[in-house]
């Protein structure tokens, strides 16, 4: 056991933990955090996605321990139901979320994703390492690509994400 402190959603927990917890089983069974799903447990299907210090992370796949300080943002600190995250409210308007349970991890990860086109950060698909990275329909499929949706509404979460990004799909 060792104690481990991190700021999750803005506020600042301590806990008490054996070494050998995930991130994930930490926000889920510790905090209570629901939102973040537990998926393949393998960090194949993205269902824990969670962001860590502005980049996201398989939670399935990390340690607890091994964020110690670190900011965490999980699906509950993106919006509230009255104030949804744009993400969110997109995901809503384009039936992005079939079944709703990929869809936490979906969410975090497009968040995420945004920030790194934003910041010029390219991905394996982007065609001019010396130009602006654009958000093209493969730049947005080749960065999603660690979220897997059993329901199949890609087309329906690129519609969401492509809305936020501003520009159509």
């Amino acid at each position: 056991m060792t104690r481990v402190s991190f700021d999750v959603n803005g506020e600042t927990h301590q806990l008490e933990l054996d070494t050998r917890t995930t991130l994930l089983d930490a926000l889920r069974e510790h905090l209570h955090l629901t939102g973040t799903k537990k998926g393949c447990d393998h960090g194949q299907c993205g269902a824990c996605t969670v962001i860590v210090d502005g980049r996201r992370i398989n939670s399935c796949l990390t340690l607890a321990v091994m964020h110690q300080g670190d900011e965490i943002t999980t699906i509950e600190g993106l919006g509230t139901p009255d104030g949804l995250h744009p993400l969110q409210a997109a995901f809503v308007e384009h039936d992005g979320y079939q079944c709703g349970y990929c869809t936490p991890g979906q969410i975090c990860s497009a968040v995420a994703m945004l920030a790194e086109v934003k910041a010029g950060i390219p991905s394996h698909v982007t065609d001019d390492l010396n130009a602006p990275v654009r958000l093209t329909n493969a730049e947005l499929r080749e960065r999603m690509s660690g979220n897997i949706c059993r329901c199949g509404a890609y087309s329906n979460i690129a519609e969401a994400i492509s809305e936020v990004a501003g520009r159509s799909a």
